[in-house]
Formats: structure tokens, sequence, C-alpha cells
């Protein structure tokens, strides 16, 4: 295993959640949680039957053992992403001398089908300085949203319904926090005089 997580546009949000640090987001879609490997904690043999997007909050690494016995290494740094398909079983290690927290973001059910048309105003299109992909698949589409200080973004429109997960304190949410957003049109701007940095993780 490596580690490589509505139908229609509609300009106003349709769903809206903050949620505190290790706060579980549940959707009928996806189950959103922080998840905190302590040093030296081993899990038992799990089996994860859907598939993930794993967003890392903390530099660290991690050991993963499968039911054969053999292991593989990772190391990440913290605001790297994964994409990680359904497989197992297989057991994980923090084999540092730190915690080791993750979103664990899993999609419960299949893409929309048909699928959703990217509207005209895709932030990936208007908005590149701000907007960067970080993978696309039939499931799901990752981005990472960067503003400097004072920063203001183009007007761009949001085709799916999406989590967002800040990587560090920005205006409207905390390091580790998440919102669950549906499709809408908005600018967006950074008033604090820090850079700010999130994933948005969009819901095929």
């Amino acid at each position: 295993m490596k580690l490589p997580l509505i139908i229609g546009l509609l300009a106003t949000t349709l769903l809206y959640a903050q949620t505190p640090v290790g706060t579980p987001v549940e959707s009928p879609r996806i189950r959103a949680v922080v998840v905190t490997a302590q040093p030296h904690q081993k899990s038992p043999l799990q089996e994860y039957k859907n598939n993930r997007v794993i967003i890392c909050l903390s530099d660290g690494e991690m050991n993963f053992t499968s039911a054969s016995g053999k292991v593989e290494k990772i190391k990440f740094k913290k605001g790297d992403v994964r994409w990680v398909p359904a497989s197992g079983p297989v057991a994980s290690e923090n084999p540092g001398d730190k915690p080791v927290q993750m979103m664990e973001v899993e999609l419960r059910d299949k893409p929309l089908s048909p699928p959703l048309v990217i509207a005209p105003l895709d932030p990936l299109k208007v908005d590149p300085k701000h907007y960067s992909l970080v993978f696309d698949n039939e499931y799901t589409r990752v981005l990472r949203v960067r503003f400097g200080p004072k920063e203001k973004g183009m007007e761009h429109t949001h085709t799916f319904e999406n989590l967002v997960v800040y990587l560090n304190d920005q205006a409207r949410g905390k390091a580790g926090e998440m919102r669950l957003d549906g499709p809408r049109t908005h600018s967006e701007e950074n008033p604090l005089d820090h850079p700010v940095e999130r994933i948005s993780v969009d819901l095929k």
C-alpha cells in the first residue's frame, strides 16, 4: 500500500459545517477525521474498504505492515496529500519519538453519473496564482490553495461539493479544522498579515 479525501451549480453554499480540530465531519458521501498516532504506537491489522485521501498535518513517518509481513516505510511533510485506494488488511506504526497527525478523508460512494461538467470559472483556470492541482482522478480532485498576506483572489465557481482543510491558522479557521461546502460562486481574500494555506478536496 502506498500513501501517494451534489448535483448542479449553485451560487450559494448548500452545506456549511465548521468543525474544531479532531471533530469528525460526516455526510452520505464522506467521513473525515483527524487521526493521531502516538510515538511507537502500532495499530492492529485493518481493512480499508473505501478509497481515502490523506492530508498530513505534521511532519513524520509511518511504517505499514501487510498481512504477509511486508513492511513499507513512508516519510512525509506537513501539507503532503496522498491518494490511498481501498486496500488491506494492513497495520500501521509511528516509529518516531513525536506524535504524527493526519486528516483521513474516507470516500463513501461512487462518483456521480454522469459526471458534472467543470464550470467555466473553475479556480484552476481563472486564479492559478492561488489554486494549484495536487491530483485528479475519477473519484476526487484535490486542490492546494495559497494566499499571501492581504491578497485577494478572482471570482470563481466550485463545481463540486468540497471539503476544505486548513493547514495553518487563518481568518475562517484554525490549523487542522475543516468545513464541508456545497457548489458556489465567490471570491476569497486573506485579510491577515501572514500567508495561509489550505487543501480543498472535491467530491465528484
